[in-house]
């Protein structure tokens, strides 16, 4: 059992251990939904919501359900279809009350199902046998993690946008370049706490 607290797994999980800028996970939809701060504010917004709740659900189904029967061999299958589930379910909870936010989240509120950060954080709750408020700290701490690096890049993407960039690097280029500079700024805080 891991006895690391909730609130040094929680802000590990933002900053030294964040799930985009120390493990590369959620790349994709990173990468194109910068460009605009809102809905870079929206997605990252709906990935902490999915990962905060599918990490709950996936907690009580792998450890009640199925290591209980057994059945753990299927937890690959059984997380994504939870995760998926969940996304679905949140799809149509947009699409009911917010309209606008649900068409300028486009076809990316459907890919938060194939978002590997929100697998890899249910995943990392599993290898590193968190408890159950420990996991729900791991989730809320990655999603708000992983909010704020799609943030920060939309901000400076808006920046970016005033300045002279080489032709050769404009576009996914540029983007990855100042990705890995903000996840060297990040790697700062290495020391300071980690949820390994």
């Amino acid at each position: 059992m891991n006895t690391t607290s909730v609130l040094a797994i929680f802000i590990a999980s933002i900053f030294t251990n964040n799930i985009l800028l120390a493990s590369f996970l959620g790349l994709c939809s990173f990468i194109v939904v910068s460009n605009r701060i809102e809905t870079a504010i929206s997605l990252g917004i709906a990935v902490t919501f999915v990962m905060v709740f599918t990490s709950a659900i996936n907690y009580i189904v792998y450890y009640y359900i199925l290591i209980p029967f057994k059945l753990d061999f299927l937890s690959y299958v059984v997380f994504i279809a939870v995760i998926a589930a969940f996304v679905q379910f949140l799809e149509m909870f947009i699409e009911r009350f917010s309209p606008a936010l649900y068409y300028s989240l486009g076809i990316f509120l459907p890919l938060i199902t194939v978002n590997c950060a929100i697998f890899g954080a249910v995943l990392f709750m599993v290898i590193r046998k968190y408890d159950f408020i420990q996991s729900v700290g791991f989730g809320f701490g990655s999603g708000l993690g992983w909010a704020l690096a799609i943030v920060l890049m939309a901000g400076l993407r808006k920046k970016m946008g005033y300045s002279k960039i080489p032709e050769a690097l404009k576009g996914p280029g540029i983007i990855l370049i100042v990705t890995g500079v903000i996840a060297m700024t990040f790697i700062g805080f290495t020391g300071m706490l980690s949820t390994q």
